[in-house]
């Protein structure tokens, strides 16, 4: 993952006990794991005032209540992208589909048009249990919405 040193770092010991191949292994539901690992990582400086940042770790480790109550202070395009993720998650797909039209005009979509949170919402809305390839585009929007939050403060 393309992150600046101070996050990589302070983000190390959770993606190496819980590498992204392994994190958010189900579409629907909140499975919290490992969020010790995060609330170490929030004394972090590089990470304690980043909400963007913050949101998405929770999400990482399947703690949706707490990525929420983070998400819904978040007033931007990136606070609605992960809002609308979560939503998603918890299986309130109408909720999803709000946010993400929040978010429509966020920069990483607009440069990662393959992205598509909509589109997603619907596969998953459709899907009937943990499709390997929408888990596979879930980690991938993740991994390319952290890291475009670690680079843009």
């Amino acid at each position: 993952m393309d992150l600046p040193e101070a996050i990589a770092r302070a983000c190390a010991p959770l993606f190496a006990t819980l590498p992204l191949e392994q994190a958010m292994p189900h579409l629907l539901g909140s499975h919290p794991v490992h969020t010790a690992l995060v609330e170490e990582i929030l004394r972090d400086p590089a990470i304690r005032n980043r909400p963007e940042l913050i949101a998405g770790l929770w999400l990482y480790v399947d703690d949706l209540e707490r990525s929420h109550t983070v998400s819904q202070k978040i007033d931007t395009p990136t606070g609605a992208f992960w809002h609308g993720i979560m939503h998603r998650r918890e299986g309130d797909f109408g909720n999803s589909r709000y946010w993400f039209r929040r978010a429509a005009g966020h920069p990483l979509l607009v440069t990662h048009p393959e992205l598509d949170p909509e589109r997603l919402v619907e596969a998953v809305a459709r899907a009937h249990g943990d499709d390997p390839a929408l888990l596979q585009q879930q980690r991938a929007e993740w991994q390319a919405l952290f890291s475009w939050c670690a680079r843009n403060p």
